[in-house]
C-alpha cells in the first residue's frame, strides 16, 4: 500500500493507494475515529462495491449503516442532501460520527457537503471508485452541489479525515467512465508536469487495459500534484485556480448540454477551447495544441462537438464561481506543457472564437 500526506496543519490527512479494502479498518483506527459509521453510496456503485467494502469493516468488528442515493449528476442537488439529512437524523448521530463516501465525484461532493453542514461539521472519509474521483475530486476538500442549473455553486471547503483509494474498483467501470476520468489525469500533466504528461501519452494502451501497476503510479502522481497545489492554496485564493484548466468552458458545456456528456468529456472539450485561446493569443504554438489534442483522442475523449450553441455556452460561463468582477478567468497554457498562467479575459469575441473552434473539424 502506498501512502501520501496532504499537509494542511491540523486538517492534514493521509491518502492510501492500494488494490483492495483489506486495510480500511486499520485506516479508521489510525485516524482515531470512534463514533458511528455511515456509508453513503449510489445505485450504481452499490451493486459492485458496497458489499465488499462493508464486509471489510464488519470483518474488523465495525458496524456500518448504509444509505443509497440515486446515481448521476442530476441528483447532485439539495433534494438529495435533504434525504440524507433525514436519514442521519433517524440515526441520532453525535458529532463523533463519520460519513463514508463510497463512489465517484458526485457521491464524494454530496457526502462531503452533508458532513460539512450536519451538526455544523462531522467527520468524513473518501473512498473514491472512479478514476475521476481517485485522481482529482476526492483530494482537496472541495464539496458541494449544483443549484438551478449552475454546477457546484453551493458548497464548502471541507477536508476528509483520509482518502482510501482501491484502484481495482476501476475494473467495474464502463470504458466511457474510465476515459472520462483520464481527462483530469491529462490535465494534471498539462498544468504541472510535462514528464508525467508524456508518461500518460506513452502508456494510454496500458491504462485503458487497467494495468494495476500503471494505475497505482497514475493515481500516486495525480494525488501528489493535486495535494501539492492544495497545500499551497487550500481555498483557491491563487495557485489552486490552475486546477480549473479546461473547466471554465467545460462546466458551461456540461450545463448547457444538460449533463448528457460526462464531466471529463466536457473538461476535454474545455481544455481544447482553452488551448485554442492560448494559440490565438500567441502564447503557445499550433503544434502543442495538436499534440495534446492527439493524446485526448488516443484516450477516446471528444475534442470537437457539433450540436452546441456558442452564445448559450458563453452566457452560462457567467454563472461560474470563478468569475472575477464581470470578467471570466481562464487558465491558459504558456510556452510549453507544464506551464500555465491565470488570464482574466473580457474580450467576448476571443472567448466565442475559442468556443466556436470546438465545432470545427480541426
Amino acid at each position: 500500500m502506498l501512502k501520501l500526506n496532504v499537509d494542511l496543519g491540523e486538517r492534514s490527512y493521509p491518502i492510501y493507494i492500494t488494490t483492495n479494502y483489506d486495510s480500511i479498518a486499520k485506516s479508521i483506527q489510525d485516524a482515531r475515529l470512534k463514533g458511528k459509521l455511515v456509508l453513503i453510496t449510489d445505485t450504481n456503485v452499490e451493486k459492485y462495491q458496497a458489499n465488499d467494502c462493508i464486509s471489510a469493516f464488519k470483518g474488523s468488528g465495525y458496524q456500518v449503516e448504509k444509505f443509497v442515493i440515486e446515481s448521476g449528476e442530476k441528483n447532485k442537488n439539495l433534494d438529495t442532501v435533504k434525504e440524507i439529512y433525514h436519514f442521519l437524523l433517524g440515526l441520532k448521530l453525535d458529532r463523533n460520527a463519520t460519513l463514508i463516501a463510497l463512489g465517484g465525484g458526485v457521491v464524494g461532493d454530496i457526502v462531503g457537503f452533508v458532513a460539512a453542514t450536519f451538526l455544523r461539521g462531522i467527520n468524513f472519509i473518501q473512498i473514491p471508485t472512479s478514476l475521476l474521483a481517485q485522481s482529482d475530486s476526492s483530494v482537496g476538500g472541495k464539496v458541494g452541489v449544483d443549484f438551478e442549473g449552475s454546477k457546484n455553486i453551493i458548497g464548502a471547503f471541507y477536508q476528509p479525515r483520509f482518502v482510501y483509494i482501491n484502484v481495482n474498483t476501476l475494473k467495474t467501470l464502463p470504458k466511457r467512465e474510465l476515459q472520462s476520468g483520464l481527462a483530469e489525469v491529462v490535465k494534471h500533466g498539462i498544468i504541472k508536469d510535462e514528464e508525467f504528461y508524456e508518461y500518460i501519452d506513452y502508456n494510454c494502451e496500458k491504462i485503458l487495459k487497467l494495468d494495476e501497476g500503471v494505475l497505482q503510479y497514475l493515481v500516486k502522481i495525480n494525488c501528489s500534484i493535486k495535494g501539492e497545489v492544495v497545500e499551497k492554496d487550500e481555498k483557491e485564493g491563487g495557485l489552486r485556480a490552475i486546477l480549473n484548466f479546461g473547466h471554465t468552458i467545460g462546466h458551461a458545456i456540461e450545463t448547457v448540454m444538460d449533463f448528457k456528456l460526462l464531466h471529463g468529456e466536457c473538461v476535454s472539450l474545455g481544455m481544447i477551447g482553452a488551448l485554442r485561446m492560448s494559440e490565438y493569443l500567441d502564447i503557445i504554438d499550433n503544434g502543442t495544441v495538436n499534440k495534446i489534442k492527439n493524446t485526448l483522442e488516443k484516450i477516446g475523449l471528444p475534442t470537437s462537438i457539433q450540436n452546441v450553441d456558442v452564445d448559450k455556452i458563453y452566457d452560462q460561463m457567467f454563472y461560474d464561481k470563478k468569475l472575477i468582477g464581470n470578467k471570466l478567468n481562464f487558465i491558459l497554457l504558456r510556452k510549453k506543457i507544464g506551464e500555465v498562467i491565470q488570464f482574466t479575459v473580457d474580450d467576448e469575441q476571443l472567448i466565442k472564437r475559442a468556443i466556436k473552434s470546438l465545432k470545427e473539424s480541426l
